[in-house]
């Protein structure tokens, strides 16, 4: 099973299983940040082979919000390292060349849902664009074997 993680407070965890069935989780979120527990539940639970996790920077941010994306970013790195789960970090412009997306996050939601019909429901609405790109993220992971 390979799983995507979109980080950040509106980002998802996907997981897509070699059958081609996929499922996704929101950010499990405590305050202003990544909760870290529930992470390490839904990773224990499902324990995938390899996670996918996006790169990302805090720049166009304010000192703030780049700290508490930052650090749920580490939450998340961290919770993968003690889990003894092996990640890969990717780059945004990585995956989306791939799937030729731009920045656009509703050609994200609009891929996510011809690729996965059976899941489509959980990418409908704006909001949902970090579900969908944490299961594209997955399916670009799947693709590097």
């Amino acid at each position: 099973m390979i799983c995507g993680i979109d980080p950040g407070m509106n980002g998802a965890i996907a997981l897509l299983y070699p059958d081609g069935f996929a499922e996704v989780h929101d950010m499990p979120i405590i305050g202003k940040g990544v909760d870290g527990r529930d992470v390490a539940a839904i990773l224990t639970e499902f324990r995938p082979d390899r996670i996918y996790i996006e790169r990302v920077n805090a720049f166009g941010m304010g000192r703030t919000s780049a700290f508490n994306f930052g650090h749920g970013h580490g939450v998340l790195i961290g919770v993968m390292q003690t889990l003894d789960i092996p990640h890969t970090l990717v780059m945004p412009q990585a995956w989306k060349k791939h799937f030729c997306l731009s920045r656009n996050k509703d050609e994200s939601r609009a891929l996510a849902t011809r690729l996965f019909p059976a899941i489509a429901d959980q990418f409908k609405r704006k909001k949902d664009d970090g579900r969908a790109e944490a299961i594209l993220i997955a399916k670009y992971g799947e693709q590097q074997k």
